[in-house]
């Protein structure tokens, strides 16, 4: 139903409440502004919808948190005022980058090849976690970088500007891709250990690659299951081997004798 105020549209929510919906028209694309609990919050949102559109002296700076028109929202229509791009996600487009707004406080910046992904995937926040919803699941953005969940910042991967807001390809080095592996400098050369957690960590040994590391983890994994431990290790896979030269390290590779001796209680 329509209301007599510009832009704001009287509905009811599924319980009978009422509720009104701003939107405003730009450039023949019709934005949504949100849903509002009274018709004058909606009214105020469209007005100030319609001055950020028409004053491109209104950036985001000029956001202030009693404003009723929420910032995400502030967002798109600046955006899409500077650039002439319609995104529905918190995204301001530069040149060869894009910056994403968590708040107006907090922003992440991303290669413009993940624009597609990030203007189709609102991204969210529990602590430090931050995810989309994907196929049903909560997908950490982390792990668009090949990092897992455990990972640990500066022992498995680093920001090399030291910004852990910069998320570009570019700013990010993995240094550790497989479970249980570890990076450490010996007399000025780069070796690998293994470690397997079981009651506690025990290392599973020190080698010179890190195929090797990782593949020792996986025959910890295996010497453990078979003995009766049941944990749910997961194997690492390692994509440029053979079959059968996984096989060759794998046979050849040695681990602690005291991985050997472990036993289910």
């Amino acid at each position: 139903m329509a209301s007599n105020l510009t832009g704001v549209y009287e509905t009811k929510l599924k319980d009978g409440t009422r509720s009104y919906r701003a939107s405003i028209t730009y450039k023949g694309k019709h934005i949504a502004l949100g849903s509002f609990s009274t018709a004058r919050a909606a009214g105020k949102a469209y007005e100030q919808a319609q001055k950020i559109l028409e004053n491109k002296e209104w950036t985001l700076d000029s956001y202030r948190s009693n404003q009723t028109l929420p910032f995400e929202k502030c967002v798109v229509l600046v955006n899409y005022r500077d650039k002439g791009l319609y995104i529905p996600t918190p995204i301001y487009l530069e040149k060869k980058f894009f910056i994403y707004y968590l708040s107006p406080q907090q922003t992440l910046i991303f290669d413009i090849d993940d624009l597609f992904y990030y203007s189709s995937h609102k991204i969210m926040q529990r602590g430090s976690h931050l995810f989309v919803a994907d196929y049903g699941s909560q997908i950490s953005i982390l792990s668009r970088y090949g990092i897992k969940s455990y990972a640990v910042e500066g022992r498995d991967y680093r920001f090399l500007n030291g910004n852990s807001s910069d998320l570009r390809y570019e700013n990010i080095e993995i240094l550790n891709r497989y479970y249980g592996v570890r990076q450490y400098a010996e007399r000025g050369f780069l070796k690998y250990k293994a470690i397997i957690h079981i009651k506690g960590d025990f290392v599973i040994g020190k080698y010179n690659t890190e195929n090797e590391a990782a593949i020792a983890y996986n025959k910890a994994a295996d010497v453990l299951k078979k003995n009766g431990i049941e944990k749910n290790y997961m194997q690492n896979y390692i994509e440029e081997l053979t079959a059968s030269q996984y096989a060759d390290i794998y046979m050849s590779v040695k681990i602690s004798p005291k991985i050997l001796k472990q036993k289910a209680n």
